[in-house]
């Protein structure tokens, strides 16, 4: 019971939300890059929102069902079809034995995400799931085949709790700790000018190319706590965004963290797209992660009693 990656993709893997609490000893908590998508392809199927899910680029891999299956995809748009037939984003659908899933092209965000309903049978892992691809033949097994006590129908999830993801997002952010530190003018810039992902980009962190910006002052720093979303400034003016991966410290200037809402919005950038910052108080991060939340207990309830949402 499960599937098999008859073609591999790139950099195909597990992400489940990351695994949180060692980070005194240098051990960050990974994950998927787009939680809010890995997140609700889990709900859409009845999984627990911390199970494991596929984590798919473009190109994708070719997935072969070697049992029935009923499954999700969420978060970017890569054309998936089944058996050639184009199938709808954050959706569900049910998979039968030698059923063949492809994704053909990208057509938004960079990252997919699938979930299989009952979850992937693999061994828990002490700190994060490996975050190198799944290599072709490989095959991951169900806990559980649902498709005999799962509604069939197909779930699925409106546009107001989706992430509006964009080529060119504006994200807010709040200031960090060194931001007070830039001259005025670049604290000014760091709001109105484009930043644009450089190749040079990856789990650990986007590098971004726009106006060079510089301190007002340069004492030296001691190398602190960082978070995924932190924005650092770099040597050459350049900025750094610290996304999935991220290392527990820096000793770079941090000068904004992208918040928690808006975090998809980056996680689904890619090399040349754009980027925008916006910089608001702490309380209406806290305010719009509240208000997500909420919106995800009523998806909940609307897929506990088999309605669309």
């Amino acid at each position: 019971m499960g599937l098999l990656l008859r073609k591999e993709g790139i950099f195909t893997s597990l992400q489940d939300l990351g695994r949180f609490g060692r980070r005194r000893f240098g051990v960050p908590p990974g994950g998927a890059m787009d939680r809010t998508a890995a997140r609700i392809t889990n709900l859409l199927v009845g999984n627990d929102e911390a199970d494991a899910v596929l984590e798919i680029h473009f190109p994708g891999p070719e997935i072969v069902f070697e049992s029935d299956c009923v499954f999700a995809i969420g978060g970017g748009d890569l054309d998936a079809q089944l058996n050639g037939r184009p199938l709808a984003n954050w959706s569900t659908f049910v998979g039968r034995k030698a059923d063949v899933l492809q994704f053909a092209r990208k057509r938004s965000g960079s990252r997919s995400y699938l979930s299989a309903a009952g979850g992937f049978a693999i061994e828990p892992a002490p700190f994060a799931f490996c975050t190198n691809r799944l290599p072709s033949a490989t095959r991951l097994e169900f806990r559980a085949a649902l498709c005999n006590t799962l509604d069939l129908s197909t779930q699925a999830v409106s546009n107001t709790i989706r992430p509006a993801y964009s080529k060119f997002p504006t994200v807010r952010i709040i200031a960090g700790a060194e931001f007070a530190l830039l001259h005025d003018e670049d604290k000014a810039a760091l709001e109105s000018a484009a930043f644009t992902l450089t190749q040079n980009s990856d789990r650990m962190g986007f590098r971004l190319q726009g106006r060079a910006l510089t301190m007002a002052a340069s004492p030296e720093l001691v190398s602190a706590a960082v978070d995924f979303g932190t924005i650092q400034l770099l040597p050459d003016g350049q900025l750094v965004v610290l996304m999935a991966d991220h290392q527990v410290t820096g000793g770079y200037p941090r000068l904004g963290h992208i918040i928690t809402a808006d975090l998809p919005l980056a996680a689904q950038l890619g090399p040349g797209d754009g980027i925008g910052f916006k910089l608001v108080e702490i309380g209406e991060a806290e305010r719009v992660a509240a208000q997500f939340e909420q919106d995800l207990n009523w998806l909940k309830t609307g897929l506990r009693f088999g309605r669309y949402w």
